[in-house]
């Protein structure tokens, strides 16, 4: 099939809600893809940081295999062993208590809404289910997670929102000014990745967390786009010193399967009982076999790898000088890269992607999100692609 003919076929049978690239990527292996004319192409942005271990692992994919072929699917009310082995393994890495699992990170963040809420409930009664969460933040497509993102710009034509959320600055005041009788938790990313890879300061998450501490909040971190390695540790919360109450995750959890979940404290562990909370397909036999195998690849080794990776691509895009583009910022894997007033982020990244380096915008900049175990060679091609395009 021709990339004319498959254009052709989403059109005609496909609801067009994305602006996609005019690129069909046929097959691939780590962070080298190759289109259906056999066109190469360096993947910085693996899936929106879903290929957390890079295309076609062959850890993986055996993984994968092996679990096919025993159990596709029980549903949650059976056991079966691979979601037990994968919540023991994130608990034990993060230093959490227990796990819920989901598909997505939308469906992940609305189980942290309805924990907090329930938290609240049973503790507090009726009245006290207003959670606050930050501007520039982004928590998903559904109904309450657009609610709970603090983005006009995703809000449009989708009226009327769930109710229970209220958005401060990321500053302590600002929380403050926000704060009320009815608030039971707050919600935040650690690094906020649609509205431009912004992280947080420490300073302000320290305090944040102590706030909680004193009005009896639960602090509940994002970790959709942060987590499984994405930022140099397991889970971005390691690396600021606290640990919260409930954590979602999900994109690189299951290296390219759907997958999400969240991960509770001690003290949450017994909120949801047998009724209060539930997904089909959560825990999918392989789905948690392909996580299991995300995390075996990515032991504290390879995690460590990552922010070696995340400076030298740092350090060589601000040492091109290229005046399109301005400073770095993030964490690990996850950069966001500065445009210059007068040009576009969407143009540079039409640019880059028709050039071979597959890219992402956030907020008003780009954003580069390569595999985990993207190599040296691999950044060095991207590298040059980006170079030679925007000079």
């Amino acid at each position: 099939m021709t990339f004319a003919e498959l254009k052709e076929l989403d059109s005609q049978y496909v609801i067009q809600s994305y602006g996609r690239s005019p690129i069909a990527v046929d097959h691939g292996g780590g962070a080298t893809l190759y289109d259906l004319d056999g066109k190469e192409y360096i993947d910085f942005a693996s899936g929106i940081g879903v290929l957390s271990v890079g295309t076609a692992n062959p850890q993986w994919q055996a993984a994968i295999a092996e679990q096919a072929g025993k159990l596709g699917h029980i549903s949650n009310l059976y056991y079966s062993m691979p979601y037990v082995k994968l919540a023991e393994k994130l608990c034990i890495r993060s230093g959490m208590a227990a796990a819920f699992f989901g598909n997505s990170g939308a469906e992940a963040n609305e189980g942290l809404i309805k924990l907090a809420r329930k938290w609240s409930w049973e503790k507090y009664g009726e009245g006290r289910g207003t959670i606050i969460t930050l501007n520039r933040s982004f928590h998903g497509r559904t109904i309450t997670t657009l609610a709970a993102t603090g983005q006009d710009v995703f809000h449009k034509y989708f009226f009327p929102f769930t109710e229970g959320f209220r958005r401060a600055d990321p500053d302590l005041d600002s929380v403050k000014q926000a704060a009320g009788h009815d608030v039971c938790a707050v919600l935040v990313e650690l690094v906020q990745g649609e509205g431009g890879v912004l992280p947080l300061d420490p300073a302000f998450v320290q305090s944040l967390v102590k706030l909680c501490e004193d009005r009896d909040w639960l602090f509940l971190v994002d970790e959709v786009q942060t987590g499984i390695g994405r930022t140099g540790s397991l889970f971005c919360f390691q690396q600021y010193g606290v640990q919260p109450d409930a954590a979602s995750f999900a994109k690189g959890i299951a290296g390219g399967l759907p997958m999400g979940g969240f991960l509770v404290n001690e003290r949450c562990r017994k909120v949801f009982g047998p009724g209060d909370h539930a997904s089909t397909f959560g825990g999918n036999p392989v789905s948690a076999a392909a996580a299991c195998a995300v995390l075996d690849i990515l032991d504290d080794e390879a995690i460590a790898q990552v922010k070696e990776k995340g400076k030298y691509l740092r350090d060589a895009i601000e040492a091109m000088g290229l005046p399109c583009l301005g400073k770095t910022r993030g964490m690990g894997l996850m950069i966001g890269v500065e445009v210059a007033e007068g040009f576009s982020n969407k143009e540079l990244c039409a640019k880059l992607n028709q050039a071979g380096l597959l890219s992402l915008t956030a907020g008003p900049g780009l954003r580069f999100l390569p595999p985990l175990t993207v190599t040296r060679e691999e950044m060095d091609k991207g590298l040059a692609i980006l170079k030679e395009t925007l000079s």
